[in-house]
């Protein structure tokens, strides 16, 4: 069992929107608790260590990847419960949008691969509702996009 299932408290982790040209990047969880589902890149944020620069950290250990930050796009609230109704995971999701800068994405730490993929496609790929969501908001935040970024 890992030691953020059946929390006592809410865990933040972060996540990271990155762009190139006309795709995102995505990734294959290889852990709990979306253990081969596609996400964006993201995780836990360590002690001393800003939201931000734990996004950066987590994108480059994950997928290899150097990307600048470009904006804060939302804050998620992700409450899964057991059988039985008991909190297994809590986590608080703070997503950044960001631009690729240099790297090809490589699956590592904890996820099994990690790919470019069209923005056109990112509703056929079966993620969770929040993930496209949000994916979409941070498109906003791109040159041109049409809302500013939030501070």
């Amino acid at each position: 069992m890992s030691p953020r299932e059946y929390p006592d408290r809410p865990f933040c982790g972060v996540g990271i929107v990155c762009f190139k040209d006309d795709q995102v990047l995505i990734v294959k969880r290889a852990k709990p608790p979306i253990k081969w589902e596609w996400s964006i890149p993201g995780g836990g944020q360590e002690l001393g260590e800003t939201t931000r620069e734990t996004a950066l950290r987590e994108l480059k250990e994950e997928t290899g990847i150097d990307a600048r930050l470009i904006g804060l796009v939302d804050v998620v609230d992700s409450v899964s419960h057991d059988e039985v109704g008991q909190i297994r995971f809590h986590y608080t999701l703070v997503d950044f949008a960001a631009e690729w800068i240099a790297g090809d994405p490589v699956g590592a730490d904890d996820v099994s691969h990690a790919a470019w993929t069209p923005l056109a496609e990112i509703d056929t790929l079966g993620l969770w509702s929040e993930t496209v969501r949000v994916i979409r908001e941070a498109e906003q935040l791109r040159p041109g996009g049409t809302t500013a970024p939030k501070q």
